[in-house]
């Protein structure tokens, strides 16, 4: 019997000893510091931040937590200082924030591309041509297109690819349709209208996997320089913000574009379908 005890004891100890560093972690992970991100509904809808997230946790200790918008607003959240640190894709307008002092520190983390989608049967005839030429003509037989019209970095990709196109911005034309939000919502009313609207490919191939591979709108026009999507990251700038997590924010952009981070983002895929092609540096 006391053989018994003893052994009892040494398993409640041991099982004691286990529930205090359980604890002890979790009041650990509970108490991480946080930090606060504006991003692109891109990055989001693909699930690459769920994916990214967990593993930079892991590593740092920090807490990523983020709100999805068009770049337009995820810029304007950083200027009034909302949040901390941005991922976002329109790089002429994040220059300008920079310029204007109010983020430091950009560094490019990746790539895609933009596409012109539309119905298999193609009303327009814009297949395989060049973007200009299928934005030039969308506008001529008045197709239907659905714009984010929500000054994303989607958004101001489209405004540039008209104007490349020599073709004044559409705005109350009754074939331009505007819906003002992101691009997923933006795709699926295209979609269910049969008309054509330009999305990146990231979340075009979500799109696709969201109809098993088989989904409404198809990519028509595509691989135009033009076209490239590229990604950085931001800091707040703290000289405008006391409270920004400017230190957090620093880690997070150093975290973004090491190698092993680069090659993580790179084996990121849908449908076996790379997503997004690490560029840090280059």
């Amino acid at each position: 019997m006391p053989m018994f005890k003893a052994l009892r004891s040494r398993r409640l100890l041991g099982l004691i000893a286990v529930l205090t560093a359980l604890f002890v972690a979790g009041s650990l992970w509970a108490n991480a510091p946080v930090l606060r991100m504006a991003t692109t509904t891109s990055t989001d809808n693909t699930g690459l931040l769920d994916y990214l997230a967990p593993l930079f946790k892991a590593e740092t200790g920090i807490e990523l937590q983020w709100v999805s918008v068009g770049t337009g607003k995820a810029l304007e959240l950083g200027k009034n200082g909302d949040v901390d640190v941005l991922l976002v894709h329109a790089p002429a307008v994040e220059l300008q924030f920079v310029e204007a002092g109010h983020l430091v520190n950009r560094r490019q983390v990746m790539y895609n591309d933009f596409v012109v989608i539309g119905p298999a049967s193609d009303p327009a005839g814009i297949k395989g041509k060049t973007v200009a030429e299928a934005m030039k003509v969308i506008a001529e037989k008045k197709a239907l297109f659905v714009s984010r019209a929500d000054k994303s970095g989607t958004h101001t990709a489209e405004l540039g690819l008209w104007e490349e196109a020599q073709v004044p911005v559409p705005d109350k034309e009754q074939w331009y349709v505007q819906t003002g939000q992101g691009m997923l919502p933006t795709i699926n009313i295209a979609g269910e209208r049969d008309g054509y609207t330009l999305t990146d490919r990231g979340t075009f191939i979500k799109y696709e996997a969201n109809h098993d591979g088989n989904p409404p709108l198809v990519i028509l026009v595509e691989g135009d320089a033009v076209l490239r999507n590229q990604y950085s990251v931001l800091a707040v700038n703290p000289a405008n913000h006391s409270h920004i997590a400017y230190d957090l924010a620093l880690k997070y952009i150093d975290w973004m574009v090491k190698p092993e981070t680069q090659k993580a983002i790179g084996e990121f895929k849908l449908m076996n379908k790379q997503l997004f092609f690490p560029n840090a540096g280059k």
